[in-house]
């Protein structure tokens, strides 16, 4: 896939003046400060990002007229490295303030826009990533050390190049630094991420047929509890709960807050709701809608009754006065209909009867001499006088 080396989108997603390129999903700051006048020249500060997860913020010391998706040289700590640019103006401060970046000597500056033969090295220093990736592996591997490495990046000009890995426990990759140093001729540098983030990295659907939330849109990872679970009465089965990094997924945290709220409203499990007919115990219940159902065996689901909370609660503040309801449904039980015998709405022998038979008509004979079109008009006898 060809690079526009213009807007640097690789031909995914659109480049304008408040949104970013579509491949940087995760670290998207849409600029609703893009249309005002002089937004740009209120400060000098530009967001910079790089391969998925990483960016930086840079001095445009040389004033130069950038917008997003252009493609710039930045300052690194051996040599320079290629970025597109994503934020400029008055909201690039705050996302400075954001990242707690309190000296100014961690922000360093913009060199140029990137040049032909920079994109070129650019190329093929990326092309090298996923040979040295399963390179590193192996070596990894042979060292035994108890780590994965998922994904490579080097920088712009090939200098340098930062190894992700992933690991249970600490680490001594004092050796393995050497080995890789010797073998790829670069700058070494090794960040650990947890799988979260290696999930963020490689991408995938899930369960929901959408794009992971930590490959597009999520940057800050929340510890996810069982407790998330229960109260949104979610089966605490590990295989469904678990999400493709095999820890539990985010999304059970987005909406925790509505189902606690809404499951104040709800009797405690251990509420025994008790009426003439019988005990009821507590089956399940759907907390957003109100419902609960309730079952007249502890341990089995017979006999299901599903009432509202706020019938609910008046059982069990009539059971607190020591009164019973004939039944826990609202407006006493109902009889079930009995099922219709759809044989006793017609007669069976109604397709037993004969039919009757139609009586011909017998031809009507003519005399001869008549004429045959109109029979002969009879006389009139005189009336007397």
């Amino acid at each position: 896939m060809e690079y526009n080396y213009k807007c640097g989108c690789r031909g995914r997603g659109l480049c304008a003046k408040g949104s970013n390129t579509g491949h940087y999903g995760q670290l998207n700051t849409f600029n609703y400060l893009a249309d005002i006048p002089e937004n740009q020249e209120v400060t000098d500060l530009v967001e910079v990002q790089f391969k998925n997860t990483r960016k930086g913020y840079f001095h445009n010391v040389n004033n130069l007229p950038l917008q997003n998706g252009d493609l710039v040289a930045v300052e690194a700590t051996a040599g320079h490295d290629i970025g597109t640019v994503t934020l400029t103006g008055k909201l690039v401060a705050l996302q400075i303030k954001k990242a707690n970046l309190k000296s100014n000597e961690e922000i360093r500056r913009i060199y140029r826009i990137a040049r032909p033969n920079d994109l070129e090295r650019y190329e093929a220093a990326k092309a090298r990533e996923h040979e040295t990736m399963i390179k590193s592996r192996q070596i990894a591997k042979d060292l035994g050390l108890e780590m994965k490495i998922g994904d490579v990046e080097y920088q712009g000009d090939g200098n340098k190049a930062i190894f992700y890995y992933i690991a249970d426990g600490r680490v001594d990759f004092r050796q393995l630094i050497k080995v890789l140093a010797e073998e790829f001729r670069v700058r070494i540098e090794m960040k650990q991420i947890g799988a979260r983030q290696e999930a963020g990295r490689i991408g995938g659907f899930g369960p929901c047929g959408r794009e992971l939330c930590c490959a597009t849109w999520m940057k800050n990872f929340v510890s996810v509890g069982t407790g998330s679970a229960r109260f949104q009465y979610l089966s605490l089965n590990p295989q469904k709960l678990a999400g493709q990094c095999a820890k539990l997924k985010c999304c059970m945290n987005y909406e925790v807050d509505q189902y606690i709220e809404a499951g104040q409203k709800i009797l405690h499990k251990d509420v025994i709701l008790q009426s003439q007919e019988g005990d009821y115990y507590f089956f399940k219940a759907d907390v957003l809608s109100g419902m609960i159902t309730y079952s007249s065996d502890k341990r089995l689901a017979a006999n299901l009754v599903t009432i509202t909370v706020d019938r609910a609660q008046e059982i069990a503040e009539m059971n607190k006065k020591g009164e019973k309801p004939e039944t826990i449904e609202p407006g006493g039980r109902k009889e079930p209909e009995r099922p219709v015998d759809l044989a006793t709405q017609d007669d069976l022998n109604r397709f037993d009867k004969k039919k009757k038979k139609k009586k011909k008509k017998k031809p009507h004979h003519h005399n001869e001499g008549e004429n045959n079109t109109q029979p002969a008009a009879k006389e009139k006898k005189p009336q007397d006088a």
